[in-house]
């Protein structure tokens, strides 16, 4: 009998997620014996975050930011990380080129469209200031899926985005764009998304994580080497409204597919490094406390993941 696998997703299916429905599409899951739901956001507009499903029992994995898995962990919610679904940092804080705001320095007094996400605010205050700014700026909170839109219609001057995504459509659309990469800017940021899940449901169902892993794995190694092909998978398999465009789609995945691997050609994978040196920052910087609000002073990032699960070559 197949085991079933919730999973969350963080938003509509987009090329971030086309190696769960290669394996999917495959067959992949079912021949590793996982029955795998997709929950999607939309279903409850966004009403409930997949990590909180995930920390409630309501899904059994999720894609969420590392930032979920920080801020959960240091209020007493095991929640931890099993894969990197993105190898490296594919985001990236842009204004419209138009509007002349070159570097981070000048969002000092501009609006910034927030996600209201975790430690959000803080990074880009921080970002600013280590490019000599104070960090003052104006957080504009609009609705989740309007927040693109405010940047394109000059309600806000900034907004974070996924390269393969937005970046792709700024792109058809003929809209320049100035890209400030957090690492330029001495901000160590940890893997987004990841895949997450509860620290007991991986102690209750190991064998079935690892076998789902494997699947995965199997369809994010496709999607790398056979972006086309892995791009008509997740249209078909996926059929969501926001996978319309075939050659939007088609041209984000050849973006999103270099970003799945690591240099060694491992999907999921996580470094040891990037996890001490994010969580070195959120100290530093005091922006991680506790269910009483104290700020916690020490976390041991070995706790936040685990590659156990993940196959051996």
């Amino acid at each position: 009998m197949n085991t079933r696998i919730r999973l969350a997703l963080d938003w509509t299916p987009n090329t971030n997620h086309t190696g769960f429905y290669v394996a999917a599409a495959s067959g992949a899951y079912e021949q590793a014996g996982v029955d795998v739901e997709f929950i999607l956001p939309d279903a409850d507009n966004y009403e409930l975050t997949p990590a909180k499903r995930v920390a409630q029992g309501d899904a059994d994995l999720a894609i969420t930011p590392s930032e979920s898995v920080y801020s959960y962990q240091a209020n007493g919610v095991p929640l931890v990380a099993v894969a990197a679904v993105l190898a490296r940092d594919a985001s990236a804080i842009v204004t419209l080129k138009q509007r002349g705001i070159t570097r981070p320095q000048q969002l000092d007094g501009k609006v910034y469209a927030s996600y209201k996400a975790r430690y959000e605010d803080e990074i880009i205050r921080q970002l600013i200031k280590n490019d000599d700014g104070k960090g003052q700026f104006i957080s504009h909170q609009p609705a989740r899926l309007d927040i693109w839109n405010a940047l394109l219609t000059n309600e806000a001057d900034a907004t974070w985005i996924f390269l393969p995504w937005e970046g792709v459509e700024a792109e058809d659309r003929g809209i320049e764009l100035n890209k400030f990469v957090l690492s330029d800017y001495e901000i160590p940021y940890g893997y987004s998304p990841i895949l997450t899940a509860h620290r007991d449901w991986i102690t209750q169902h190991p064998e079935a994580l690892r076998r789902f892993l494997i699947a995965t794995t199997g369809g994010f190694l496709f999607a790398a080497h056979n972006p086309d092909k892995a791009a008509q998978y997740l249209m078909e398999t996926a059929s969501h409204p926001t996978l319309s465009d075939p050659g939007f789609v088609e041209q984000s995945q050849q973006l999103a597919s270099d970003y799945y691997l690591d240099n060694e050609g491992r999907w999921g994978v996580m470094q040891a490094g990037v996890w001490l040196s994010f969580t070195n920052w959120l100290i530093r910087h005091s922006l991680l406390s506790d269910a009483a609000g104290d700020i916690v002073q020490e976390l041991d990032p070995t706790t936040l993941y685990t590659n156990e699960y993940l196959p051996r070559s």
